[in-house]
Order: structure tokens, then C-alpha cells, then sequence
């Protein structure tokens, strides 16, 4: 790989103070991960010499996959490197079972994301470079990805976990080469353990690693910063398309759908990427560039029955009217659910809808507080042939009926919750409150909403 001599970055604990620098808080804790290789071994060392000067805590987290036979061996290591140091180190064992589906390499870095996620920290560290950037921008390129995979790996990004709310991932290294990290460790005499696997070259990282980059940098001396360099550019353009995404998607949402329309008037690449933008903005997975299209090409196709529906990785995308809509996929189509009772909170969960009902107090608007008092308040599913009074001047018209009106799609009827005051339906979040059930001017009211989970 490239040399590092006469390099600026030939002084790794300056570049890193600079990086951490940058985001980093008085008081903060990190957490890193700890493979016990050269690179994460020289990260804690600096980590460790930096922690006092720019006043932050580190905790150490080695992941033990149970792959290798060498594994309890490099658990002591770090186990034994951290107390050295005087750094407190946590070791997890991981089942890589459940991700078999991902291959291998795959398998052991969903299960170790999976684990670090469950430490609670400011700043979860990470100790990848510049060659291992170069490394993924091919992986990346072979496998088809678009600018936001060919973009890498970021040295700064956020993730967000239930258990330990929102965190940053920082990479501090990642402008750094291999050349500089192998001088560093040579020059303190570190030491560090060697996963047997790196020199497997049937796993397709390290097939680039020793026989394609090698080949490559032999060439062109400073391929590796090149591509990085590209990466960045790329991660640029892929920020401005999710941008341009979400700006294009939000005057055509609409009751939990997209105006189909307004879409197609984008043109078909603008329209495919306001759909990755929806897809991004609600955590679903994005399809992939064929499956896209695909998709894509299926909306616009004319139907008799006007509806379509597409599935992929659980999820599934249907067009109703002149809208489509993705959702996650359902184990039952027609959920079987006993009266739920409401006591007054302000939130009550349904599991099994997915989703929340809200109950927003409001003076003179909802339903009547005073009125729900008369009868035990439940929440309930529909059977089939409900009635609501929406309007006092006209008659009890049907739920059917309603529905359609306003355009809600068959198969989010089935899900929608329904609030009943002893036997009377008083409330379906969406169409609104029977008139009779309101509340009056100067009244305390309820504003009653659902809400699927993200």
C-alpha cells in the first residue's frame, strides 16, 4: 500500500484528537469496538492517551462471534490489553444463527452491529480506514449499488436504537491508510492478534484486499485516497438526491399514501427516486435498482381493477385509486382483537394493529369528556355493518360508506380501531366523531388520532 513517509497523517494521535475534536462534548462516553486487531488496538491506545485532554470516558466492547477456535484467546487479549490501559472492556458472545441468510461476512457484522448497539454511549467508535473504505466502494461497485452504497462508509453518522436512544458512530481513522496505522503500531511496539481469516481471499473482501487493491495501488500509487475521495463526492450526490426525494414527496402525501399523478408528472427517474426517498424517510428497505424500476413500470400499468401490489424484503407497496401506499406486510389479513378498555391515558398501545391511539385534550372540539364518563369507553375492531353520524344533517350513514368516500384502502379498514362508549360507536379516528358524542363550546374535549408505528 502507499507509504506513509513525510505523510500528514504520519501522527495518528494528532489526527484523531482533531477528528474526535470536532464532535465531541466535555463529558462524553465512548464506546469502542475492540476486535483485537491492529487497527482497533491502535485506536484504543490513542483513545486512552486522548481520553483525560479532551475530557471523555471509553469503555471498550470485543465481540465474540464463536466462529473461530482462536476466539476465547482474543477475548483474553483485550480482556487483558483494557486492563493495562486501565480501560473497562465488556466481551459479548454472539449468536450469528439467525443471519446465516447474509453469508458469512455478512452474518458476523449484522450480529456484532447488533450487539454494540445495545451499549448505551454518546459516540460508538469505530476503527476502519481509507484502504478499508477503497475496499467497500468495490464491493459495492460489484454489487450494483447506486451513489448512496458507492458512497462507503461515513466518518460520522447517526443511528438510533430503542435501548439506548440516539448515538453517533464516528470513524476517526477513516482518512488514515493502512501504511499509517501499520508505522504507528511498529513505532510503540504494539501488539495485537491476527484473525486467521483475514487471508482467506475466498471471502470477497479479502479477495480485494490482497489480490485486486494491491494489484491496483502497485499501478497507481495513490488509488486508495482517489477512491475515497470519490466515495465522498458520491455520498455528496446521494445526499442531494434523498434531498431532492423528500422535497418532491411532500406536497404529494396524503392521508398515509402518495398522489400517484403528481408522481408520474416528476418523470419516471425523479419519481423513482422520491419512492427511495419514502422508502429512507420510514425505515423501510430500499428495493433494489431493478426491483425498483420494476415496481415502477407496474404502477404505471393500467388495470381494470385499478389496483396492484408489489412485495419485497416484507414489505409491500399497493396502489388504491389514484394513491399507492407501503406498508409492511401482515402476518393475518383480518386481525382478531377483544375489546380493548381505555381508562384515560393519554396513549394507548395496540399491538396487534401496530400502531397507538392518541387522546388530545381540546376545549370545545372532539369528543365530550363528560359524556365518555356515561359508559365503560372500549376500542374495538370492525365486524361488519357499523353506522356513524358524522354529519347532524344527515342520517347514521355506514362505515363502507364512508370509507370510501374518503378514499381509505380496503386493506387498512380491516386494521382500523374503533372507540365505543358502552355498545354506542362514538369515534373512528380518520372519518371523526359521532355528532352526538361532541363536545360543546367552552367544553372539555377529546381529539382522538391513530398512528402506525414507525
Amino acid at each position: 500500500m502507499e507509504s506513509s513517509r513525510n505523510s500528514p497523517r504520519a501522527d495518528l494521535v494528532a489526527h484523531v484528537a482533531a477528528q474526535l475534536r470536532e464532535f465531541l462534548f466535555p463529558g462524553a462516553h465512548l464506546v469502542l469496538g475492540l476486535s483485537g486487531g491492529i487497527d482497533s488496538v491502535s485506536l484504543l491506545h490513542i483513545l486512552a492517551e486522548l481520553s483525560v485532554p479532551l475530557r471523555f470516558s471509553v469503555r471498550a466492547v470485543h465481540i465474540n462471534h464463536g466462529i473461530s477456535p482462536n476466539a476465547a484467546d482474543w477475548a483474553n487479549f483485550c480482556r487483558q490489553l483494557c486492563e493495562q490501559l486501565g480501560i473497562p472492556v465488556a466481551v459479548e458472545k454472539v449468536d450469528i444463527s439467525a443471519f446465516r441468510h447474509l453469508g458469512p461476512e455478512g452474518a458476523a457484522r449484522a450480529a456484532r452491529w447488533s450487539a454494540l448497539r445495545r451499549h448505551q454511549a454518546d459516540f460508538l467508535l469505530l476503527a476502519q480506514h481509507r484502504d478499508d473504505q477503497a475496499e467497500t466502494l468495490l464491493l459495492q461497485l460489484l454489487r450494483g449499488a447506486g451513489p448512496a452504497g458507492l458512497s462507503g462508509m461515513a466518518a460520522g453518522t447517526f443511528f438510533t436504537d430503542a435501548l439506548s436512544g440516539q448515538a453517533r458512530v464516528l470513524r476517526p481513522m477513516l482518512e488514515l491508510s493502512r501504511a499509517d496505522i501499520e508505522n504507528f503500531v511498529q513505532r510503540r511496539a504494539l501488539e495485537w492478534v491476527e484473525d486467521e481469516s483475514n487471508s482467506n481471499v475466498e471471502l470477497e473482501r479479502n479477495f480485494l484486499r490482497h489480490r485486486v487493491l494491491p494489484a491496483i495501488v502497485n499501478r497507481h500509487a495513490h488509488a486508495t485516497r482517489v477512491m475515497a475521495r470519490s466515495a465522498g463526492i458520491l455520498a455528496e450526490a446521494a445526499e442531494l438526491l434523498d434531498t431532492l426525494g423528500r422535497q418532491d414527496i411532500a406536497p404529494l402525501e396524503k392521508d398515509g399514501g402518495l398522489d400517484l399523478p403528481g408522481l408520474r408528472a416528476l418523470g419516471d427517474a425523479r419519481a423513482r427516486n422520491a419512492l427511495r426517498a419514502y422508502c429512507n424517510q420510514r425505515g423501510i428497505p430500499l428495493p433494489g435498482y431493478s426491483r425498483i424500476r420494476e415496481i415502477w413500470k407496474q404502477i404505471q400499468e393500467p388495470r381494470k381493477d385499478g389496483n396492484i401490489c408489489v412485495e419485497w424484503n416484507g414489505y409491500a407497496l399497493q396502489r388504491y385509486r389514484a394513491r399507492i401506499f407501503i406498508e409492511r406486510q401482515r402476518a393475518e389479513k383480518s386481525p382478531q382483537q377483544d375489546p380493548v378498555s381505555w381508562n384515560g391515558e393519554a396513549c394507548l398501545p395496540l399491538m396487534a394493529l401496530h400502531g397507538f391511539l392518541n387522546f388530545r385534550p381540546e376545549e370545545g372540539r372532539g369528543l365530550s369528556v363528560e359524556k365518555l364518563r356515561s359508559a365503560a369507553v372500549t376500542v374495538r375492531l370492525r365486524r361488519g355493518g357499523e353506522r356513524l353520524r358524522i354529519d347532524p344533517r344527515r342520517p347514521r350513514r355506514t362505515l363502507k360508506n364512508l370509507w370510501q368516500e374518503k378514499g381509505v384502502p380496503p386493506w387498512l379498514r380491516e386494521r382500523q380501531p374503533l372507540l365505543y362508549c358502552g355498545e354506542q360507536l362514538v369515534c373512528v379516528p380518520g372519518l371523526g366523531e359521532d355528532c352526538q358524542w361532541r363536545a360543546m363550546p367552552a367544553e372539555r374535549g377529546l381529539i382522538v388520532s391513530w398512528q402506525h408505528f414507525a
